[in-house]
């Protein structure tokens, strides 16, 4: 089922403005932001070469595109990777591709079936939603969602990365990474000359989010990441983490996995994610976000025979 309120409920600590962070030489940071009753954005990453930029995930709406345009200071952007399908991070894409006719875009094939099938079918709620007459703010947000949608093509790629490759842009070069596990195609990009991992929804905070994911395919991409010679990781939703954050994250994620596989009450499990990654939830409003966040996700997802580890359709949502 495509689940929009819950997002709207859960993620309404995301609403700041967003806004560019160096977080190494010609390499920028714009937050993901969630300003309500809107639907998120997710992270951007921008790494510079001497050609343009390379812009990992566009976020959704069209003030993050504009920072995402902003933190480019003029210079072209030249390509662009979506980490996966999820409209929060290739819902920008059509403002991009025409602030930059050139752009090409580089993504995994996932999207087309998502398109076909849960895209479709949140289109079709969106629609019913819209029938109901809701009030203005909801029906403008509503209507824009849906809009991304109906521009399908527009949020395609350009080139479909099955596998890991090197990329080449402008003339650099920068790992990428494939793993069907957050969704049906998950990229993540390493550049070596920064130590700058982008991860996309493979890394969130305050929690996973479990929606459109087979867990035990992802904790073993996290693996790989971990194998990766990083020095900073940007997630897909939160604040960038040293490697000493993501291993205190991995570690927490497993044991939230085999808490979920065992008897332990789900408050049990929520407590013990809540102390596993102490360090990366800064305050009560992270951890009060994180508790409600799995107490869905425990029942639905990872308890729920009809769900929990099998190859599924990413929802639309996240």
């Amino acid at each position: 089922m495509v689940r929009p309120c819950f997002w709207l409920l859960l993620l309404s600590w995301l609403s700041a403005p967003a806004f560019a962070t160096a977080l190494a030489p010609g390499v920028h940071w714009v937050q993901g932001t969630y300003a309500p009753p809107r639907q998120p954005d997710g992270n951007s990453v921008l790494f510079e070469t001497p050609g343009g930029w390379l812009v990992v995930d566009s976020g959704r709406h069209p003030a993050h595109a504009r920072a995402v345009l902003a933190a480019a200071a003029g210079r072209p952007l030249r390509a662009l990777l979506n980490t996966h399908w999820h409209l929060d991070h290739v819902g920008g894409n059509p403002a991009l591709r025409a602030a930059a006719p050139d752009l090409r875009v580089y993504a995994s094939p996932a999207i087309d079936g998502a398109l076909g099938g849960f895209l479709a079918d949140y289109a079709a709620q969106l629609r019913m939603l819209l029938a109901r007459e809701p009030g203005a703010a909801a029906a403008a947000d509503w209507r824009a969602e849906l809009a991304r949608i109906e521009r399908g093509d527009a949020l395609r790629p350009d080139r479909k990365l099955r596998g890991d490759t090197v990329l080449v842009v402008g003339g650099r070069e920068f790992r990428v990474g494939f793993a069907a596990a957050a969704t049906e195609g998950d990229l993540w990009v390493f550049d070596a000359a920064s130590g700058v991992l982008a991860a996309g929804d493979l890394v969130t905070l305050p929690a996973p989010f479990f929606d459109t994911a087979c867990p035990e395919r992802w904790r073993a991409a996290l693996d790989r990441l971990e194998a990766t010679p990083f020095t900073r990781l940007v997630p897909g939703h939160g604040a960038p983490m040293d490697r000493a954050g993501f291993a205190a994250w991995r570690k927490a994620f497993g044991r939230l996995l085999d808490c979920a596989a065992s008897d332990t009450p789900e408050a049990g499990c929520i407590a013990g994610w809540q102390a596993d990654a102490q360090s990366l939830l800064p305050d009560a409003a992270a951890r009060q976000q994180a508790a409600e966040l799995l107490a869905y996700y425990l029942p639905a997802v990872l308890r729920n025979p009809a769900t929990a580890n099998r190859r599924r359709v990413p929802a639309p949502a996240a």
